[in-house]
């Protein structure tokens, strides 16, 4: 089974849930029009599917051999990223005045989805390429533009992201590696960093590692951290390579999944010190990283569409061709296929649905963001900001968790054919795994949801949010469509479990703030739900009105608004009356 786009569906998102048209109809992104947008999803499409998918498995069986500091990329890796970066997707949203084209992040989006889908493990190293053009072009010199924007906005060079440390994971505020100052206006750098993504490769000549370091009279915690430009080799005044600097990979990871994608341990400052460029001002890396990690957080996010898409395609093929059992009112001489069973189908249903709610909120994530930036009312934009803000933990963790649960069910549809690698289902749910763990776990966006996002503007984002959702369930009600059977009683119900749980949480964060944290993770399951259900209904109403072939939007709506989106009443009472059954727990968590 091969991947293919679906442009359908993602076209339907784009248009109707981000939603795009309302942007384009009012100018938001100049001439550029949904044709044009059609077209460019539609040919990223045909190159995940034709490139870069059948390399996905050659990528997880031959992984990233590692020999003398050298990595080297699985047979075809590096030809199919050079001509992925001559063609321009390195530089869809990338500055004009860099050689970017500027589209706008929603674009991008849908691009990010697909290559994920094709292989997660060709797709990490140009997202966090990606997420590094933002941070130097938002925080760093003038100088520093100069000499490395271009060339990683071509994807001649390629980026990292480098936070963690053997003693500081998610508490970065702990990590030791050390910066200090050189006669010169640089740095030198010394330390150690691990879990670096694509920290040593094959695809281009030079590397420019992000790294967050710590003077040596830097307040402690958060507060005392710097981030530095680190380049693999120094780069001459007239831009070319010079000497090597002082980094490097002392080895790799062997993980779980995502074999194809280099994790390194890095070393800096075996020779004395690498040779380092301040990035934004002393001590205030954390705001200069946070441009990075926020765009790396919705990228993630739409990891995990990409594999639940992936995963829901296999699972859908094997479903029509495996025949096993009967079902009533068939040839009793003959077997089914499994599709016709009611829990295969309930299985496939449910990967479908998660599937493209995961999808819509991402997008609709991107589209915020895409305002944040463009709208010239300040007032409009700030709203945009605070949206974009808000939905960034919900698309990372909500998109990432699905695609854990889908890539599951996928192997569950395949029965015993799913646990044997030969399927592939085995390599979607290996790859899944990591993505709610990195960019910050899925329980920090969480608590990132619950503690600094819901208090925006003293709740206006979240209750605008609200508002918006209860229009879409209002829409349901006017509609009058049979077949959407109960979906707006069950997601009018879900929107106000989110309503009452979003109140019971604000008001407790400064007198409860454990009883908050308990309830952190279920809560953003529950925004997820009734958001998500929400959106896909807005699809549906979309092809109601404009005559199309509803039927699929309308099931997929009604499965989800009644079969999934059910549970909020559930994790409504698991927020509001389960704290206790956290906090008070000792007894049972208590060595034997």
């Amino acid at each position: 089974m091969t991947y293919r786009a679906p442009l359908a569906d993602i076209g339907s998102a784009l248009k109707y849930a981000a939603p795009l048209l309302p942007a384009i109809e009012q100018g938001l992104f100049g001439e550029l029009g949904v044709e044009d947008i059609e077209a460019i999803v539609a040919e990223a499409g045909r190159f995940a599917a034709e490139v870069i998918a059948p390399l996905n498995r050659i990528g997880d069986t031959y992984g990233t051999p590692f020999k003398d500091g050298v990595v080297t990329t699985a047979p075809g890796w590096k030809e199919a990223y050079r001509g992925w970066r001559l063609a321009g997707w390195n530089a869809v949203t990338a500055p004009l005045e860099w050689g970017g084209q500027g589209l706008p992040q929603i674009v991008n989006a849908a691009c990010t989805e697909m290559w994920h889908a094709a292989s997660v493990g060709f797709a990490n190293g140009p997202m966090l390429t990606m997420a590094a053009i933002d941070a130097l072009n938002a925080h760093g010199s003038d100088s520093l533009k100069r000499i490395y924007l271009e060339k990683l906005v071509s994807g001649e060079w390629m980026g990292t992201m480098q936070l963690t440390e053997p003693q500081a994971g998610s508490d970065v505020g702990a990590l030791r590696t050390r910066a200090d100052r050189a006669g010169d206006g640089s740095y030198r750098i010394k330390g150690q960093k691990i879990f670096i993504t694509f920290g040593e490769h094959d695809f281009t000549e030079n590397i420019i590692h992000f790294v967050l370091a710590r003077l040596p009279d830097a307040p402690p915690g958060t507060r005392g951290i710097s981030l530095f430009l680190v380049p693999k080799f120094l780069v001459n005044a007239d831009g070319s390579l010079g000497p090597r600097n002082d980094v490097r990979a002392h080895s790799i990871e062997h993980k779980l999944g995502i074999h194809g994608s280099p994790t390194c341990t890095m070393i800096f400052g075996d020779g004395g010190g690498a040779t380092a460029f301040l990035i934004g001002e002393e001590n205030a890396g954390m705001t200069c990283m946070f441009t990075m990690m926020n765009r790396a957080r919705l990228a993630v996010g739409l990891q995990g569409v990409g594999i639940a898409e992936c995963a829901t395609q296999q699972a859908l093929a094997y479903a029509r061709e495996r025949r096993q059992g009967r079902t009533s009112g068939m040839d009793p001489s003959k077997s089914a296929p499994i599709i016709a069973h009611p829990d295969v189908r309930r299985m496939l249903l449910t990967m479908r649905a998660a599937t493209q709610a995961a999808r819509a909120i991402c997008y609709a994530t991107a589209l915020a963001i895409d305002r944040s930036e463009r709208e010239s009312d300040e007032v409009v934009r700030q709203q945009a900001y605070a949206q974009a803000s808000l939905l960034t933990p919900v698309a990372k963790a909500f998109s990432t968790d699905i695609g854990n649960e889908v890539a599951s069910l996928g192997i569950q549809v395949h029965g015993g054919m799913g646990y044997i690698e030969e399927t592939g289902a085995a390599q979607l749910f290996r790859d899944a795994r990591i993505a709610a763990i990195y960019e910050g776990t899925n329980g920090i966006q969480a608590i990132d949801l619950v503690t600094r996002k819901l208090p925006l503007g003293d709740g206006a984002a979240v209750n605008s949010h609200m508002e918006d959702l209860r229009g879409v369930v209002g829409a349901l009600d006017a509609s009058n469509d049979p077949g959407f059977g109960w979906t707006a009683v069950r997601l009018g119900d879900a929107v106000e479990s989110l309503a009452r749980t979003t109140n019971w949480l604000i008001a407790r964060l400064a007198k409860e703030p454990e009883a908050v944290l308990a309830g952190a993770s279920p809560y953003l399951r529950l925004f997820g739900f009734a958001t998500g259900g929400c959106l896909l209904a807005k699809q549906a109403l979309a092809a109601l009105r404009l005559g199309e072939d509803a039927s699929a939007r309308l099931a997929t709506t009604r499965f989800f608004a009644e079969n999934i989106a059910v549970g909020a009443a559930a994790l409504e009472r698991t927020v509001v009356e389960g704290a206790s059954g956290v906090i008070e727990a000792d007894a049972a968590l208590a060595l034997p």
